[in-house]
Parts: structure tokens; sequence; C-alpha cells
């Protein structure tokens, strides 16, 4: 064969503001324009239906961009690797870190290794529980961003986003607007009736200010005619160019192959030849194409088959093997492939589109002359992978093939994989293809396919994997395994159909109690999370009494005492909680099991205002072997209840080390939706209820941001809402929690699961803050049907009496008197000073005017030695007004203003004034102990009396500062000195 010679040729028809685009959009980013520092990036769309010239488009971006020595991240959808999770993903990143030891990635990637290396295909998953989505997606944000930032300025170019995978399309469409803050120009092209819904990102955000994306047009008659002239001749009439541009409807595409045909066949460019056009164009379409791809053999034909089969970039022997071919028949198939012009690459042109020197037959498969290398060119076309000259093509070729035969390729290939040592993963979008045949090897490669799909972050993957799997059919002692495994991969994205598995896989006959257990559990943990508290615990007592292992029994009823706990609407709780209680107190501890019963029993003795004593002696019994909040098995509510209980019982600071180990134990696994979200939210609380409230509102907010992600109307949602609602209602700004609940629908109905604070409590409290008194009340006393019968009676849990005797103090001040008299008695049983204290001062403000000072001042001392800052501000601020003490006022005024009160501080300053007093200047109780505090706080420890005023208001600030009352001073004291010395 001979060469032909280069010629050099305009590289674009009709592409010019295009490229004007591209080329301010590189400019911005190098910072090549007038005054331009660089820096800057841009989200490119590109959109237009197959063969309009898209990716030619995006490869002279690449070319140009490589002009400019940007650092270029290219990858492709492919059709056949849709099901293929992070396809696209480790197209980007893996190249950039090719040849890394573990050693160098651990250092490059942090605390992301183990969370986004599997998905990336650098590292194989660990054992454990895996990232969720949205933790995963986190780390590859970060991937991205840190590569961008290292390696700026950075071009990502992605063809055929269509047909990405969701998991990778999903995640750079949520990426795509950070594009504009970063040295990143993103350009992305498809075919926009194919775009998949979860990537509307790239359909409707601006690429540059103002713009949407960009739309490619059919050429005009005028440069087809250009096109057909360059390619034979000068001399083709009007009439022969029209009709090429009517047949061919202006796509580049099939303009640049019917110039090679004419070309080819050597056609004379005249009106009497024109009619022939037709049949060419139609011979390169559907049965045209095939007819010429039967021509050249039974051999070449089954090769262009199998790569149609196994997608892009294919690797020739591979190829070879599916086809059932040797290496010399493979070679001479795509010689005859290339000739064809339906593979790329080799001796004759593969050419793309007519936006190339493409009628220059010395083209490469990106359309750039020999003597312009593509920048990412390997070692030639013959080294590299193959590659379809266009994707019409691999399409029109894969559905050519007849079904069986088709089936039992994509079969060949699943074997073929696995053999070349590519692994379970890549074989499994084959075996989708394929028919059920009950062939264990079937079953056993979608199972560890989706074993690695699930710890990498990909469930839906994993989900239709086992799927499958289900319908091989598996053997009939795995069948249950399977469906256990199908229940796992569908937790999170469909939960009805979770139970569904689940249940008909303990319906399946098996002997496996290790997993007859997992599967109940689960069962249990998807019933609990879809708002069935009463089935979960049902699922579970109906399994106790039939197992028989000791320790195994105990598991069970540690989950159901969890459900029921968590169950608003449990009918016997008293009941249970005696039983609860029996249990703990004969445990040790000894293993997670027990330590998980021990946990509970602390939480329930909280919420039934059991002594605070006896409350911390059960917390302490639960974490001292420690509680894991990311564990592989449990769910993280035991660890959190264990929390939880320290700020009730006035131990906020120790409340809030266990949730900083707890956050970081989740964002090291990944865990970056919901549980991440909850744990910001919960020390949202924790902040709240030390007076931190500025603190408060920042971590509620970050909180609610996760819990959006997450869904509506979420128990996370719920907490999210409630916590910002309470936290805004104390900083004075009643108006904006009021839209808050509006805008997220936050109201009736309320969930069937405990919450904390308590919805129902909170939104009663939003409209007693309103003035819609009527409306409290009722909210309040359908809270006291819910929760006295349970014997949830502490007020430091939930203030409902203290709200609703608020709310009837003007129409039935005995009742209110009443209500406040008993939270008073329930606040002393269960002895937290900051409980107490809040009861008292209700309770004041609905006593008879002669008894007020007293409680008032009571409240006060007891406030002051206290954590509880804001409380200890509304205090001060009631007992000033009452006795008329500007000094108490001024003191309420201080510790309101560093509280972030802005409403109690307007208050308690008006009032102030009015009784001719001055502002005061606030001081710091947020920061480290100083010199003085510190030793103080240690006489106070050893039991020393603070006989003074001063010393009193020093030893309030330290406890605020310190997170505790005075009773775990010493403990807090030792926690401070440790970190002091870290």
């Amino acid at each position: 064969m001979t060469e032909r010679p280069i010629r050099r040729r305009r590289v674009l028809f009709e592409r010019e503001t295009e490229f004007a685009t591209v080329e301010e959009a590189l400019d911005q980013l190098t910072g090549a324009g007038d005054g331009d520092p660089g820096g800057g990036g841009a989200l490119l769309a590109f959109s237009g239906p197959a063969g309009l010239g898209k990716t030619t488009l995006l490869a002279e971006v690449r070319r140009r961009a490589h002009a400019r020595s940007c650092t270029l991240l290219a990858a492709r959808g492919g059709e056949q690797e849709q099901t293929q999770p992070f396809h696209v993903a480790r197209q980007l990143i893996q190249p950039q870190l090719a040849g890394r030891t573990e050693r160098e990635l651990r250092s490059t990637l942090g605390s992301w290794y183990a969370i986004v290396g599997p998905a990336l295909g650098l590292c194989a998953p660990e054992q454990g529980a895996p990232p969720d989505p949205q933790g995963l997606r986190d780390g590859l944000d970060w991937v991205l961003t840190h590569l961008t930032v290292q390696r700026a300025p950075v071009v990502l170019v992605l063809d055929d986003a269509h047909w990405a995978d969701p998991e990778s399309l999903g995640w750079l469409a949520a990426f795509a607007p950070r594009a504009e803050h970063l040295p990143l120009l993103l350009v992305v092209a498809y075919r926009p009736d194919e775009l998949p819904a979860h990537a509307e990102a790239f359909r409707t955000l601006s690429g540059r200010p103002g713009q949407r994306p960009l739309t490619l047009a059919p050429l005009t008659a005028a440069a087809v005619s250009t096109l057909i002239r360059e390619a034979v001749g000068e001399h083709a009439d009007d009439a022969f160019c029209r009709e090429a541009w009517a047949v061919t409807t202006g796509n580049p595409f099939e303009t640049v192959e019917l110039t090679a045909k004419v070309r080819d066949k050597g056609l004379e460019p005249t009106s009497a030849s024109a009619p022939q056009l037709r049949d060419l164009v139609a011979a390169q379409r559907g049965s045209g194409l095939v007819a010429r791809l039967h021509s050249l053999g039974p051999s070449t034909v089954r090769f262009a088959w199998a790569c149609a089969v196994l997608g892009t970039a294919i690797p020739r022997d591979l190829a070879a093997r599916v086809a059932g071919l040797g290496t010399e028949e493979a070679v001479d198939s795509t010689a005859r492939l290339r000739e064809a012009r339906i593979l790329a690459g080799g001796a004759a042109p593969a050419l793309t589109s007519a936006l190339t020197p493409a009628l220059a037959p010395d083209a490469d498969a990106e359309g750039h002359a020999y003597g312009h290398p593509h920048p990412d060119a390997g070692t030639g076309a013959q080294a590299g992978p193959l590659e379809f000259v266009h994707p019409l093509i691999a399409t029109a070729l894969y559905r050519s093939i007849p079904d069986a035969l088709r089936v039992a390729l994509h079969g060949q290939a699943a074997v073929a994989v696995v053999d070349a040592g590519l692994g379970p993963s890549a074989a499994a979008r084959h075996l989708l293809e394929t028919h059920p045949e009950s062939d264990p090897w079937v079953v056993r490669t979608l199972r560890e396919a989706a074993g690695e799909n699930l710890r990498a972050g990909a469930p839906e993957a994993a989900r239709r994997q086992l799927a499958r799997a289900l319908r091989e059919p598996p053997d009939f002692g795995e069948r249950a395994a399977v469906l256990y495994e199908l229940g796992c991969a569908s937790l999170l994205t469909e939960p009805a159909t979770t139970v569904n598995h689940l249940r008909a896989a303990l319906a399946e006959p098996f002997d496996d109690p290790a997993l007859r257990q997992g599967i109940v559990i689960r069962l249990a943990q998807v019933l609990a999370h879809s708002d069935h508290l009463a089935e979960a615990s049902e699922s579970l007592a109906r399994e106790i009494p039939y197992t028989q292992d000791v320790r195994a029994r105990l598991r069970l009823q540690s989950e159901q005492f969890m459900w029921d706990a968590f169950n608003a609407r449990e009918s016997d709780s008293p009941a249970r909680s005696r039983r609860l209680a029996r249990l703990a107190d004969r445990l040790i501890g000894r293993d997670l099991t027990e330590r998980y019963v021990i946990g509970l029993r602390a939480w329930d003795a909280c919420l039934r205002g059991e002594p605070v004593d006896t409350v911390l002696h059960h917390a302490r019994r639960a974490l001292d072997g420690g509680l894991s909040w990311a564990h592989e098995d449990r769910g993280f509510e035991v660890p959190v209840l264990a929390a939880m209980v320290h700020m009730y019982a006035d131990r906020p600071g120790r409340a809030e080390e266990l949730f900083e180990a707890g956050t970081a134990e989740f964002e090291r696994e990944g865990w970056r939706g919901a549980h991440l979200s909850f744990g910001y939210s919960l020390r949202a609380y924790i902040r709240y209820r030390r007076g931190r409230l500025a603190e408060a509102e920042e971590l509620a907010r970050a909180g609610l941001r996760l819990a959006e992600r997450v869904g509506r109307r979420t128990p996370v949602h719920w907490y999210a809402i409630a916590i910002l609602a309470t936290t805004l209602l104390a900083r004075g700004r009643v108006d904006e929690a009021w839209e808050l609940a509006r805008e997220h629908e936050f109201g009736e109905p309320f969930p069937s699961a405990v919450d904390f604070p308590d919805s129902q409590t909170v939104h009663a409290e939003l409209l007693l803050a309103r003035g819609q008194t009527k409306a409290a009340v009722s909210e309040l006393e359908a809270v006291d049907r819910r929760l006295t019968p349970r014997g949830i009676q502490n007020p430091s849990w939930c203030p409902w009496q203290l709200h609703l005797a608020r709310a009837v103090a003007d129409d039935d001040p005995e009742r209110a008197r009443a209500l406040a008299a008993d939270a008073v008695r329930r606040a002393r049983a269960f002895g937290a000073p900051s409980g107490i204290g809040q009861a008292l001062r209700v309770a004041a403000e609905v006593a008879a005017p002669g008894a007020r000072a007293a409680l008032l001042t009571e409240a006060v001392e007891l406030l002051s030695a206290s954590p509880a800052g804001y409380e200890l501000a509304r205090a001060l601020a009631a007992l000033g007004t009452e006795r008329r003490d500007t000094e108490l006022l001024a003191r309420a005024v201080a510790t309101a203003r560093e509280c972030g009160a802005d409403g109690l501080v307007a208050r308690a300053t008006e009032a102030l004034l009015r009784l001719g007093g001055a502002p005061p200047r606030g001081c710091d109780w947020q920061g480290a102990l100083t010199g003085e505090e510190r030793r103080l706080a240690e006489r106070a420890r050893d039991g020393d009396p603070m006989t003074t005023e001063p010393e009193r208001s020093l030893l309030s600030a330290v406890c605020r500062k310190l997170g505790t009352d005075l009773t775990g001073l010493a403990e807090a004291l030792n926690a401070s000195s440790a970190v002091s010395r870290a």
C-alpha cells in the first residue's frame, strides 16, 4: 500500500464561534488575555446529535490546551461501559497517579486513600463499612481539586458524556459549578436527547457568563461544497455538491465518509453521478454498513463483533480471544477493518468528522496529521488499543449482531476478561447481558463484583449485579446469601425492595445461624430507618426465642431494645425499661454487644429522669471498652446516645469530646451524608445547651446543608431543622425561625421515631414565640399524651411542661403553677443543675409575685455552677428585673452577649437602662482557662468554699468554659490538662 502525501489544510469548518469561546476560556485560564493574571476556570458544554463533530471539537480543545502547557485530564463515555461504575472517573484520575507505590499514594491522598482508592482502581477495597455515596463524592471532589491546584492550569475534557457511567457523571455534574473557582476548564460534549436526568447540570449551567451549552449546527451547503471539492477536485459541479449536502443533511461525519467513498470509487463529481450519492450514504448506515462489513470475510466480521461487544479502548488480543481467532487472523482483520474505515488508525485513515483535515487520508483517528501528533498519542495505532472510527459505527455493528450470538459473545468476553486478570467487576458488565443458565461461576463472579463495588461505594452497581445473580439462579443453599447481599446493596436507595429481599431470604431453607442473624438485624435496621419501628422490633422479637446461641440472642435483644427506645409510640415502654434495667445491671461490658445494652440503659435512665449519678455510671460503663461510631455491623445510634446523656447530665464538655471523635471517625470512613449531618446537628445542640449560640447556629446550618442532600422529612432533616430553629429562637430571631420551619415543612405529621430535641415540642415553642398560644397548647398536650405513658419525664430532655405552663399561665394560673412545680420536682429527681435552674426560672415566671424572687435566686445559684450559659443569662435577667438590681442585669447583659443571645441582650439592656444602669463590657468565658481560673477551679475541686461574689462569678465562668457542673469539675480539669499537654 502506497503512502499518500501529507496535506496541510484548515482544520475546521464553520466552528469559528465555538473556538472563539474555547480561546477565550483558555486565555482566561492561562492568563494570556490583556491584563489577565489567569487562573479563572469555566465550564464549556457542547451538545449536538451524533456525527456533528463533538469528538473532533474536543480533540482540538486538547491540542490547543497542550500547546498552552495545560495539564490534560481526558475521558470518554462508552455505550457498552455505562454499567461499569467509575469508568470515566478512572480515565480522568488514574493516569495522573499511575506508577506510584502504595506508600506514595497514601501520602498523596492522605485520609482519602481508603475512600477513593477502590473507586479509582488504585487499591483493593478494605474490609469494613463502605463509604456512603456522598462521602465518596466528597473524596473525588478533593482529589480533583488537589490535582487542579497542584498541576494548574488544568483542562478536563469529557466526550460522550451521555454514555458516562452514572457514578462518574453524577459526581462531575455536581462538581461542575466549582470549575469557575479553580484553575480548571471543564469541557463536555454530549447528545442532548440521550443525556441522563442525573446530569441535567450540564444542560442548565452556563459555562461562561450569560451563556448556555453551545449547540453544534450541521454544516451549510457551502461548507459541504468546499469539502467535496477539496476531496475530489475543484471541478465538482454545483449540482453534485448540493446533492451531497442534501443526502447528508450537513452531518460532518457522513459528509467525510461520503467524500471518501466518492474518491475510492472514482466517481465523477458531476450532476450525472449525483443520484448515486444517496446509495453511497445509505451504505454507510445500518444495513449498508453491515453489508460492507460482511464483504470483508467471516473472520473479520467475528472480530468486528467482538470489538463492538468490548466497547472502547479494546485490547486486540482480548478481541481475538472473544472472536475465537488467532493472532495472525486478528492482525489481518484489524488491517481490513481499518482499510474499510470501521476501526481507527493504521495506514488507512480513520476519520471522525469533517471538522478535521479529515479529507487528507494521512490523518489519524483524532483527525491530526501525522506531522502534528496528538499530545496524548501513545506508541502508535498498532501498539495501542483499538477504537472504532465513530460511535455511530460501533452502535450499528453491535445492534447488527444476532441476538443469540451477541449473548454468547458477552459470555465469552466475561470469561476472557477474568482470564486476562481484569477482575470480576470487568466481567460483570458482560454477564449482565447474558441469559440465565444456572452457572455457579456466573453467580460467584457477580457476587464478587458486587462485593467489590459495594465496598468501593457503588451500591447501585452492586444491586444490578446481585439481581442478575439471583436470576441465574444460585444453588439452593446459596440463594439466601444472595438475597441478603442484595438487601444490603439496596438498603440506601430502595428500602421497600430491601425489606422484600430480606424477608424472602428468611423464608429460604438454610442452615447458617450467623447468616440468619445478619438478615434479621439488617431487616430490623431498614424497617426502623423507614419509620416502621414497631415492625423492626417485632421482626427481632420473632427470632429471639429460636436463637440458641446465648451471645447471638443477646445481640438480637440489644437491637430490639434500641429500636424500642426510638419508637415514640411504643405500647409498653415501662415494662421494656424494667427488662432492660435487669439485663444491663447483670452485664459487665465484656464485648460490644454488652456495652450497647449498657449504653441503652444509660439512655433509658436519662429519659425516665433517674438520678444523674445513675445515668453517668452506666454511660461510663458503656464507654469503658470503646464504642465505635462507624462499625461495619452496627449502627451509630448507641454511641450517640451514650454521648448525649453527658450533655443532659451537665457534662457537655465530655459530650463534645465524644462527638468530635465520632465525627472524625465518620469522616475517616467516608460517611459524609446522614451520619455526618447528625454529627454536626447534635454538636450544634450541645453548643446551644452550653450557651454558645453563634457556634451552634454555624454547626446547625452545616448539618442542615448535609441533611438537604439526604432528603427532606428524613430523620436527619427533622433533627437539623429542630436544632436550628431552637437556636434561632434563643438568639431572638423568631421570624427567621418560623420561616425556616415553613420553608422545610416542619410540622405535622411529626416523625414516629424519638428525636431530640423533640420536634413537636420545638414546633409548639415556635407557635408560643409567635403568640399562637392556643395552637401551642394543643401541640404540647399532644406531647404529654405521647411521652407520659412511656415514662419519659425528664424535663432536662424535653421541657414540654415548662412551655405548657407558660402557655396556660394567663388563662389558668393554677394549672400553670402545678405544671411548673411538677417539672421542678422531676428536675430535682434527675439532679442536673441546668435542668433544675431552668425549671425554677419558669416556675417563677408563672408563680405568685411574692414567690418569684426566692425561686429565681435559687435558679441563678444553681445555673451559676452549671455549664448552661444561656439559661444563666435568662435567670439573671429575670432576677435582676424582679429585684430591680442593676448589678444582676449587668451580669445578664454580659452573659447574654457572650452567648450570642441578641434578643435577650436587647431586653436586658433596656431594663438596665430604665433603672439607670450602664451596659457592661463582656468577659471571655469561651477560651482556655487563665491561670487565675485554673487555681480557683482546683480550690473548688478540693472542696474550698467560694465566699465572695467575685469568686463565685469567676467559678461560674470556669464551669461554662469546661462544660461541666461542680460535681464534674475534677474530671473536666484532668481532661483540660491533658489537652494542654498535648
